[in-house]
């Protein structure tokens, strides 16, 4: 089986690096630049078709097996950019026996050659479409076996009290030390907390890793609209003195700081709307419940109505960051709700003069997600670690009622799923889905 694949973005550019592996990968791209190759020896060579046409002059590096990304023999050509030049050399190869790559499946070959484990594959993934400096630090530890490193030290863990849980029931008729359960059970206590916390921060710190959104909501004719556009510096949505004509939400990428985020413009939150309207305003309710931050924005001019205060209901039930923007500052303050019981940053501006206190308050939000705990970086290992924490928190109570023999069951369930972050069990609808995630070329 021999694969390639570009492995550089798509488009112009300097260089195009394509990737092929297998084990006739040497002896393919022997055919293709006409003379051998020194492993881990950069050489350059001209590349010809079975034609003797001349399709480039590129950059030749052969990676022998095993010391190889994959573990197979390995050949990466460094050609001119442009996706002309690279699509000749890899129908070429193609005509030399080689297949275009499955998404991912480098990555996967490193994985059932023991080169990596599946934490670290779906780490790789993730630092490829990182959207923050921050999400890329994290996910490099996570890659360089941080997370690997957390699974085998539990595993060990539970495995000891499974072991001395085997003791008890073995020899329950005994003599046995009358804190052994008590250690068991602190043991357990242990690895129960731990699991708990790296739980809940990686549920908090998702936006992290899979990019943040942004969702700004609010009561028609606050500004909403105007408030994105001046984030965005161009008129993007439609700004109209007439109520409800954001219908829809209005998503754009923007970058704040070192954090490229999705910021979500809303339609107004009221309720005589009609029918079309009331779609739209379903959608900015699911919008700040999918959303990392909520942008709440009122308009300072006006006194506080019943929608200002559904809209801060609306508010309590989430459990989200809020930024306040008392807009429209520019004109005389009437708005008179007492925002402060909400431990929320409140920001006075107006839109169509200076977003930047909002900017740099948005920075300030960002960057405190920064951190050097462990985070799990796919949903799949935060399942995994739910479903070993539900299995725990049951051995615990079957702990308390001495009944040992379900206890142990529900550790070595715990075990199983624990295992399963880094050790893909044989299962190969799993990897098919973790890998159908990558791109080509990885």
């Amino acid at each position: 089986m021999n694969i390639v694949a570009i492995a550089s973005a798509y488009g112009v550019g300097a260089i195009s690096v394509i990737r092929l592996g297998g084990k006739d990968a040497y002896e393919i791209a022997q055919k293709l630049c006409r003379s051998t190759l020194t492993p881990r020896h950069a050489h350059l060579k001209k590349l010809y078709s079975q034609n003797d046409e001349l399709l480039d002059e590129a950059i030749v590096i052969y990676f022998k097996a095993p010391f190889s990304y994959t573990g197979d023999d390995l050949v990466e050509f460094q050609t001119h950019g442009g996706l002309v030049v690279a699509n000749l050399i890899v129908d070429e190869l193609l005509n030399l026996g080689a297949r275009v790559a499955n998404p991912g499946e480098f990555t996967k070959i490193a994985l059932l050659n023991n080169k990596i484990d599946l934490a670290k594959a779906e780490s790789i993934s993730a630092l490829i479409n990182a959207k923050s400096q921050s999400a890329a630090k994290i996910l490099a530890r996570a890659m360089s076996g941080e997370i690997s490193e957390f699974v085998n030290e539990l595993r060990s863990e539970l495995i000891t009290i499974l072991a001395h849980c085997e003791v008890c029931i073995d020899y329950a008729e005994e003599d046995l030390p009358s804190d052994i359960l008590d250690g068991i059970k602190s043991k357990l206590t242990k690895a129960t907390g731990k699991l708990s916390d790296i739980v809940k921060f990686s549920l908090s710190r998702q936006g992290l890793i899979d990019g943040v959104k942004i969702a700004i909501i609010g009561k028609p004719n606050v500004g909403k609209s105007s408030l994105l556009n001046a984030l965005l510096h161009y008129n993007r949505a439609i700004v109209s003195e007439i109520a409800g004509t954001t219908r829809d939400t209005v998503e754009e990428q923007i970058k704040i700081g070192s954090h490229l985020v999705r910021i979500i413009d809303t339609a107004g939150i009221r309720d005589n709307a009609c029918d079309i309207e009331k779609i739209g305003i379903e959608y900015s309710k699911r919008a700040a419940n999918d959303a990392d931050i909520i942008v709440c924005v009122f308009d300072r001019s006006a006194k506080s109505d019943e929608q200002d205060i559904q809209i801060l209901n609306f508010l309590q039930t989430l459990n989200k960051k809020i930024i306040f923007v008392l807009n429209k500052a520019d004109l005389s303050a009437k708005f008179d709700l007492n925002l402060t019981k909400f431990n929320a940053k409140i920001i006075n501006l107006s839109a169509k003069i200076d977003s930047k206190p909002l900017f740099d308050e948005l920075e300030n939000a960002l960057n405190l997600e920064q951190t050097n705990e462990i985070i799990l970086s796919s949903n799949r290992q935060i399942i995994a670690t739910q479903n070993a924490l539900n299995a725990l928190n049951l051995a615990l109570e079957k702990l308390s009622e001495s009944e040992l023999e379900i206890f142990a069951k529900e550790i070595n369930t715990a075990i199983k799923f624990i295992g399963s972050i880094t050790t893909p069990m044989e299962n190969n609808e799993l990897l098919d889905a973790v890998f159908g995630e990558f791109c080509l070329g990885k």
